[in-house]
C-alpha cells in the first residue's frame, strides 16, 4: 500500500478521498489555492501545498506546481478525483515519469477512450452497439452535411476532446447544421484546446444509464451495477438513482456485459464508468467511458457496500480485486440529489457568495458528502456543487419518502446564494419521477410547466 497520496482535486471530493486514504492508513496530502486556504480538506490533511492563485489554470490545472508538490510532501500516488487532471493523459504520463502512481486508468487508456472518436471506434470494434454517428472526425462543414444527411436529424455535434455535458450542440434541421457545427468547434476549442468534432444521431426522449465497472491490473473486470443519470440540464446531471427504475432486468444485465466487454478491449484499469442511452423501445446505445471516478457514485456505494474510492486506491496499488462477480449483491434502492448554488429561475446560473447558513440532514440511511459550512463562500472560480445527498432505503418508495425529508432539511443561506433544492424537490415530485418513466427531458418539461 502507499505511504502518502496527494490529492490533485479540492471540494467534496477530495474531502471524500481524503477520508478513503485515512481508513486505509495512508498518510493524506492535498493542493489548495489561495481561494481555497481556509477548506475542509487543508485542514483535515497532513500536509497541503498552495499550488496558486484561485483560477484553476493557474493552481489546481497548473501540472508542473502540482508535480512540485508532490514532491515536497513525498508522495508515493496522486488522486485526481474528478474533474480538472482526472482524465488527462498528459499528467498521467507525467507522474509516472516522476515515480509516481497515477490512480486511474494508464495514460494511452485514458487517451484512448478520452478522445470520443477513437472511443467510438474502439468501442463498436469491441461489438457496443453504437448509435448512426461519425467514428472519425469532421474536419470540415462540406464534410458534416455530407455525413449529416446519411445520419438523418436531429443530431449532435460533440466535441472529441469533450466531458461533462460540454462541448455539445444539437442539430435539428439541415439549415441549422452550419451554425452550430461552427458554435460547438469554437466551444471546444476555448474549453478543451481541441476543436475536432464528430457527429451522432440526436436520441431524444431518452435514457441515460451508466454501468460502473471495476478492473485490476491481473486481467480480472466486473461491474457494480447500474445509474439512472436521467434527470439532467444542459447535459449535466442533477438527480441519479439505482437500480434504473421501469427498465427490465434482461435489459441492464446485457448493458452490464456489454460494458465488461467494452472494458477489457480497452485494457481497462481502475473504476470507470460506461454510459447508454436507451430509447422508447427499450434499445441502448454506448455513449462514452468516463475514465475516473463519478460524482454520482455514492449511490452504488449504498447498494453494495463497496467503496469505490478504495478499491481505486488498492487496484492502484497493485492488488487484484478481491470480489468476483457473484459477490456483488446490490440491495435496495439509492437516490443521490445534486445540491447546486444556482438559481433554477435563472437557468441555473451559478450563485456565489458567502454562506450565513447551512444546515444538511441527516437521520438514518443519509449521507451527505460535501466541503462546505457556515461562514464560508461559494467560489466563483469552481463548479457550484455545494453537497450531494443520497439517500437509502429497501424500495423505491421508501428511498423517495426519505429523500424528501432529507432535501426538506436543507438550510443554506447567504447574500445572493441560492441553491435548487426546491427544483430538486419538484422533480421528485414529478407524476414521470415517481412513476419511473421520466427521461432526459424531464426537467425542460418541469421548467416550461412552472418556470418559477
Amino acid at each position: 500500500m502507499f505511504d502518502t497520496v496527494l490529492i490533485a482535486n479540492r471540494g467534496e471530493i477530495a474531502l471524500r478521498v481524503a477520508r478513503a486514504c485515512r481508513e486505509l492508513g495512508v498518510k493524506v496530502a492535498v493542493v489548495y489555492s489561495t481561494e481555497d486556504a481556509g477548506g475542509e480538506v487543508v485542514r483535515y490533511a497532513d500536509r497541503a501545498v498552495c499550488v496558486g492563485p484561485g483560477a484553476a489554470k493557474h493552481s489546481y490545472l497548473n501540472i508542473p506546481a502540482v508535480l512540485e508538490a508532490a514532491r515536497m510532501v513525498g508522495a508515493d500516488a496522486v488522486h485526481p478525483g474528478y474533474g480538472f487532471l482526472s482524465e488527462n493523459a498528459d499528467f498521467a504520463e507525467l507522474c509516472a515519469a516522476e515515480g509516481l502512481t497515477f490512480i486511474g486508468p494508464p495514460p494511452h487508456v485514458i487517451e484512448a477512450l478520452g478522445d470520443k472518436s477513437s472511443c467510438r471506434s474502439l468501442m463498436a470494434r469491441a461489438g457496443l452497439p453504437m448509435l448512426p454517428g461519425t467514428l472519425e472526425p469532421v474536419e470540415t462543414l462540406a464534410e458534416a452535411q455530407e455525413a449529416a444527411a446519411a445520419i438523418g436529424w436531429p443530431l449532435v455535434v460533440k466535441a472529441v476532446a469533450g466531458g461533462g455535458g460540454r462541448g455539445i450542440g444539437v442539430s435539428r434541421t439541415p439549415e441549422d447544421l452550419s451554425s452550430v457545427y461552427r458554435e460547438t468547434r469554437r466551444h471546444a476549442s476555448a474549453l478543451f484546446g481541441d476543436g475536432r468534432v464528430y457527429l451522432e444521431r440526436y436520441l431524444s426522449p431518452a435514457r441515460h444509464v451508466e454501468i460502473q465497472v471495476l478492473a485490476d491490473r491481473h486481467g480480472n473486470v466486473l461491474h457494480l451495477g447500474e445509474r439512472d443519470c436521467s434527470v439532467q440540464r444542459r447535459h449535466q446531471k442533477l438527480v441519479e438513482e439505482t437500480p434504473a427504475p421501469a427498465l427490465g432486468r434482461d435489459l441492464l444485465d446485457e448493458m452490464a456485459a456489454h460494458a465488461v466487454r467494452g472494458a477489457r478491449a480497452a485494457g481497462y484499469v481502475g473504476a470507470g464508468t460506461f454510459e447508454f442511452l436507451v430509447d422508447a423501445a427499450g434499445r441502448f446505445s454506448f455513449m462514452e467511458v468516463n475514465c475516473r471516478i463519478q460524482v454520482e457514485h455514492p449511490v452504488t456505494e449504498l447498494v453494495t457496500g463497496i467503496d469505490l474510492v478504495q478499491e481505486q486506491i488498492r487496484i492502484a496499488a497493485g492488488h487484484p480485486l478481491r470480489l468476483r462477480q457473484e459477490d456483488v449483491v446490490p440491495r435496495g434502492v439509492a437516490i443521490e440529489c445534486r445540491v447546486n448554488a444556482e438559481d433554477a429561475v435563472r437557468d441555473f446560473a451559478p450563485t456565489p457568495g458567502r454562506l450565513e447558513q447551512f444546515a444538511v440532514p441527516a437521520g438514518p440511511f443519509v449521507r451527505v458528502d460535501t466541503h462546505a459550512g457556515a461562514g464560508g463562500t461559494v467560489s466563483a472560480f469552481y463548479d457550484s456543487l455545494l453537497a450531494k445527498v443520497s439517500v437509502w432505503a429497501p424500495d423505491r418508495d421508501g428511498a423517495l419518502a426519505r429523500m424528501r425529508r432529507a432535501l426538506g432539511e436543507v438550510r443554506i443561506a447567504g447574500p445572493g446564494v441560492r441553491t435548487t433544492t426546491a427544483f430538486l424537490e419538484s422533480v421528485l415530485a414529478s407524476p414521470d419521477f415517481r412513476a419511473g418513466r421520466y427521461d432526459t427531458g424531464l426537467v425542460e418539461r418541469l421548467r416550461q410547466e412552472d418556470p418559477r
